[in-house]
């Protein structure tokens, strides 16, 4: 899947020509003045990976990129400039960018590192979505099952969970065997770790 491209940069032409080239190769650009511009279209756009200029009037693109990793937004950034500044770099790298390229842009870099952050976005999509399907599945145990879960994660014995709820163990193992099913695994590890994601998650 291709997913779109989102060019936040105050040069129109910048934003003209980068369109046109990606066009020819059949990525979708959608292009913005301005940081503020594009913050104000966020909660509407599919995920997709982002290009920044790295100056811009008002917020640069660095304060873009920081901005929407404190909203939650992750999608994978390419970071342009036309100067060339180390600690810009350094600081955009460690934001999660997967490339910073230097103007006068060479195409195929620029094509490379879209491709490098359409494979990164699919990691994270993956991820999220791997994430929603294990809250899905611990939100359809019940208190008692999920009490069970927590002592087995933990470690504890059929023996030692029975006591520790004032339970007989053929009920912890009738329970076990309920999670069991919904989590769709019997295996102690399996299930430690779809608890751990799930303890995990925000």
């Amino acid at each position: 899947m291709i997913h779109p491209v989102y060019l936040v940069d105050d040069d129109e032409a910048v934003r003209h020509a980068l369109a046109l080239l990606l066009s020819t190769v059949g990525i979708k650009v959608m292009g913005f003045a301005d940081p503020q511009a594009f913050l104000a279209q966020v909660p509407k756009l599919a995920p997709g990976c982002l290009i920044l200029d790295i100056r811009m009037p008002a917020i640069s693109g660095l304060k873009l990129q920081e901005r929407l990793l404190e909203q939650g937004i992750d999608w994978p950034t390419i970071v342009i400039s036309g100067h060339g500044d180390i600690e810009a770099c350094r600081r955009a790298f460690r934001n999660g960018a997967v490339d910073f390229l230097s103007k006068p842009i060479d195409e195929q870099d620029l094509i490379d590192a879209i491709q490098k952050g359409q494979e990164a976005l699919e990691r994270v999509l993956s991820r999220r979505a791997e994430k929603a399907e294990t809250l899905a599945l611990l939100s359809s145990l019940t208190t008692r099952e999920s009490e069970v879960l927590d002592r087995i994660a933990e470690g504890f014995t059929t023996r030692q969970i029975a006591e520790g709820l004032g339970l007989s163990p053929r009920t912890v193992e009738s329970h076990r065997a309920a999670i069991g099913a919904k989590l769709g695994t019997t295996s102690q590890a399996e299930m430690t770790r779809l608890w751990l994601e799930g303890r995990d998650a925000p």
